[in-house]
């Protein structure tokens, strides 16, 4: 499958988990919402996990890869404790995603740039420079 029909789709369904975090948060608490949330990922993981297990695709992984990927478990588990209790406070869904998954991008591409090593080119920077004003209006006038 082409790259950007996975982005496109990743992008969906990062939507999609954001507005239903949205419309959930205050018809539930928001350590139970997490949990639940965590535990259909848990889920539907471990099916397609054990689908490819039985395809006998092999499943390789590094003590690295191991580190990392639990370290991004912790960090999307507060994103999701802390995602319900924003949503719970009754910001609007058009702007806490956005604010959301702006600073995602700003913090990821920050990231990326320092600690990868990743070079970036100015009309990347200029993007990147769009989103943090973006936010910035976004979060400005949130209330």
């Amino acid at each position: 499958m082409p790259w950007i029909i996975l982005i496109v789709l990743t992008a969906l369904f990062f939507g999609l988990y954001n507005f239903f975090i949205k419309v959930s948060a205050g018809q539930i608490h928001q350590i139970l919402g997490a949990v639940i949330l965590q535990a259909v990922a848990l889920l539907m993981g471990g099916a397609a996990l054990l689908f490819l297990k039985w395809k006998g695709v092999s499943v390789g992984f590094s003590p690295k890869g191991m580190m990392y990927a639990i370290l991004a478990g912790v960090f999307v588990g507060l994103a999701e404790i802390t995602s319900f209790y924003v949503f719970s406070k009754g910001i609007n869904a058009s702007v806490g995603i956005p604010v959301i998954v702006g600073g995602t991008v700003l913090v990821g591409a920050v990231l990326g740039i320092v600690f990868l090593k990743e070079s970036v080119s100015w009309i990347q920077l200029t993007g990147i420079a769009c989103i943090l004003a973006g936010v910035a209006i976004l979060a400005s006038h949130a209330a």
